[in-house]
């Protein structure tokens, strides 16, 4: 169908484009790859190349200088603000849906109002531009006590949800927001019932009519051990999750992923690319916490590990046209995967960066252990130094969840990074 090999673009310089980089090395059809801006880690299998997403026509004309038959576009940002858009109409394949689908990540009143329409099992929720309206609906509609979901509407990092534990705090949570802590993504304001039970991630591979399954995971938002502390971008996963049986999964896609895609197509914004639904398996059944568009940091990090079907030419085939994806089988690695997230000390907050990292390759060189990169460099001697929050991903396989989480922290005993933390509790 597509020529004996294909140069790639993937777009973002975190642990899940480094992982997206590593799957498509491993794919037979490669030809060059590259990676705008990358990092450290991703300079082994890619050519890491200094262009700006935000300047679409500089990307585009770097695809047509280097023959670019497919853009990986990795992170949400750039979604929310059009690239694939820009990309497709220059007449270039673009795995990331458009602005517009985008939406249902970079609004989140704008996915609840989809969800509403759609009959989508949800928690009670009600969104706000106004912080008296917010406070009003908290205390007419909350318990003193009751735990309170309040929500910045849009892109925030990972980092605009407050789980307040009592009115007092979902106030203070709703001043902050409306005074400006996450910029314009908290000009309105999600007020949402905090459900109880496990929450998953499940991630399809749509073509603007078909969600191809592709993989489940859990993933850990604490910065402390016993999911405590500040909420983080994630700080471990791991894959698949023993509670996402045949039968959990068949409820989300029938009445959560399915019916969004039909109503997406049917608004003349079909959805493409990855879909991530992070699902709480609630005693009432599965209800949606929330819609991301493309795949999870660092749940991307325990999925690509365990996909054995070729991953360029799955992409390729959701770029094909609405229903290309219809009669498309994955093959899996059975085993379980577990990824540790290390960090910066200070990290949500403010962290120091320059400090050198010792032992990523004896750590890599394990068997059924690979080190994901985010925040990494080089400095003038070539040597890796962390430039980020959030810097490595460790992940271990193994035949169930104990040996893979033993690998993993096996692993992360061969790195020497004085500046570097990570939770001991990941996949307990």
């Amino acid at each position: 169908m597509y020529a004996s090999t294909m140069n790639v673009l993937v777009i973002g310089s975190g642990g899940r484009e480094h992982a997206l980089c590593w799957a498509l090395s491993k794919s037979g059809g490669m030809g060059d790859l590259f990676c705008a801006p990358g990092n450290a880690g991703m300079e082994e299998i890619a050519r890491c190349v200094q262009v700006d997403w935000k300047n679409a026509d500089a990307i585009i004309g770097f695809c047509r200088d280097h023959d670019i038959g497919l853009v990986v576009i990795g992170p949400e940002a750039p979604l929310a603000e059009g690239l694939s858009d820009a990309l497709r109409s220059a007449g270039l394949r673009a795995v990331g849906p458009s602005k517009e689908a985008a939406r249902l990540e970079s609004s989140k009143a704008f996915m609840r109002e989809i969800c509403e329409e759609t009959k989508v099992p949800s928690p009670r929720n009600a969104s706000f531009k106004e912080s008296k309206q917010a406070k009003s609906y908290v205390e007419a509609n909350f318990q003193e006590g009751e735990k309170i979901v309040v929500k910045a509407d849009g892109l925030a990092a990972g980092k605009g949800v407050v789980i307040a534990e009592n009115h007092g705090e979902a106030y203070e949570a709703i001043d902050e927001m409306f005074d400006g802590k996450f910029g314009e993504a908290s000009a309105c304001v999600l007020i949402e019932e905090c459900l109880e039970g496990e929450e998953a991630s499940l991630f399809y591979l749509c073509d603007g009519e078909v969600a191809l399954a592709f993989g489940n995971g859990r993933d850990y938002k604490r910065i402390g051990e016993g999911n405590v502390g500040a909420n983080t971008g994630g700080m471990g996963a791991y894959s698949p999750v023993g509670e996402l049986t045949e039968e959990v999964c068949a409820q989300v896609e029938e009445k959560i992923v399915n019916p969004v895609l039909r109503s997406m197509a049917a608004r003349g914004t079909p959805f493409t690319g990855f879909l991530y639904a992070g699902v709480m398996l609630t005693p009432d059944g599965v209800k949606l916490l929330e819609f991301n568009v493309r795949m999870g940091d660092p749940e991307t990090q325990v999925v690509l590990p365990r996909l054995r079907s070729n991953f360029l030419e799955l992409l390729l085939t959701s770029c094909s046209g609405a229903g290309a994806l219809r009669d498309v089988s994955l093959e899996w690695d059975p085993r379980n995967c577990i990824t540790v997230v290390m960090a910066s000390q200070g990290y949500p907050g403010e962290y120091e960066k320059g400090a050198r990292i010792e032992g990523i390759e004896s750590a890599s060189s394990m068997k059924d252990v690979h080190v994901f990169h985010a925040g990494t460099a080089r400095d003038g001697d070539g040597e890796i130094i962390a430039t980020g929050g959030r810097v490595l991903a460790v992940s271990g396989l193994g035949e169930s969840l104990a040996p893979a989480r033993s690998r993993a922290y096996e692993a992360l005993g061969h790195i020497k990074w004085s500046g570097g933390i990570y939770r001991r509790d990941i996949g307990t």
